[in-house]
């Protein structure tokens, strides 16, 4: 299937958006609840799969479909094309603070691996695949690097990451180890292992799991410094445990402001 060539900005800081720029009969697909805004003549179509093999019958639509459903996506896309006669614009936004990233599939050589929940949106006819790690000790203990997403193509594709993101260029031979949830993407030549940490005490007194990823060159990898599933377990551990009760963490009003005191008294908590 032809790719659609877009231009596109990249706007904001800490929370960006991709604002992409379709002439007549161009189209972008995008996540599912990705979407912010669209110009009027772009019209949105809910389509099965990654809607790169709409023209390929119900199998190719199952097969598309089911990549996404192995990938924990959703089994649907939205494809948005501009059914005008003018440029029509329409963004997306990233659901967490972090950057999104542009890749020409094209310049990375065709294929791009990136975690299962990195991608964003795309120009019409980058097909979403899956990538299974090789080794079955990767998969018993890769966690989040085990089960990634193939971008397939040579359009341009946008992949969301958290935090401050870094580029890394690795030579022929050289290791790279990383904690298996900052690995945003890489190129298909970089070799991904899953590499135990050795020491038990380690793993649990120092903070960290007991394996991260062992990725060995030549290719180029990008790293995200906040996983989203680190954002949310720091969210989770510092979430009131009993259900909220009112209490504000750290703050003198919190134990004996109308918020705390009232509230504890309320609750049941004066005993």
């Amino acid at each position: 299937m032809a790719m659609d060539v877009v231009d596109y900005d990249i706007r904001g800081s800490e929370m960006q958006f991709v604002e992409i720029e379709l002439d007549p009969g161009e189209a972008a697909v995008g996540e599912a609840g990705s979407m912010m805004f669209m110009d009027a003549g772009i019209g949105m179509d809910t389509v099965f799969g990654d809607g790169s093999a709409q023209q390929g019958g119900i199998f190719g639509k199952l097969l598309g479909a089911g990549k996404r459903l192995i990938t924990g996506e959703s089994l649907f896309t939205t494809v948005y094309t501009n059914n005008g006669s003018s440029k029509q614009r329409v963004a997306f936004a990233a659901p967490y603070p972090g950057k999104v990233l542009p890749m020409d599939l094209k310049q990375l050589g065709g294929t791009l691996i990136c975690q299962k929940d990195a991608f964003l949106c795309a120009a019409r006819g980058v097909s979403l695949g899956i990538a299974l790690q090789k080794k079955l000790s990767t998969g018993f203990f890769g966690g989040e690097g085990f089960i990634m997403q193939k971008l397939e193509g040579n359009g341009l594709a946008f992949v969301h990451a958290g935090g401050t993101v870094v580029r890394r260029e690795l030579q022929a031979g050289q290791t790279l180890f990383v904690d298996t949830g900052c690995v945003v993407a890489y190129t298909p030549s970089v070799n991904f292992e899953i590499q135990y940490v050795g020491k038990i005490k380690t793993a649990l007194f120092g903070g960290e799991g007991l394996f991260f990823a062992k990725m060995t060159g030549p290719g180029t990898v990008w790293l995200q410094s906040l996983p989203f599933s680190r954002l949310a377990s720091r969210v989770f551990a510092a979430a009131p445990q009993t259900g909220g009760g009112g209490r504000g963490e750290g703050s003198v009003l919190g134990g004996f402001g109308a918020g705390g005191l009232l509230g504890g008294v309320l609750g049941g908590d004066d005993e």
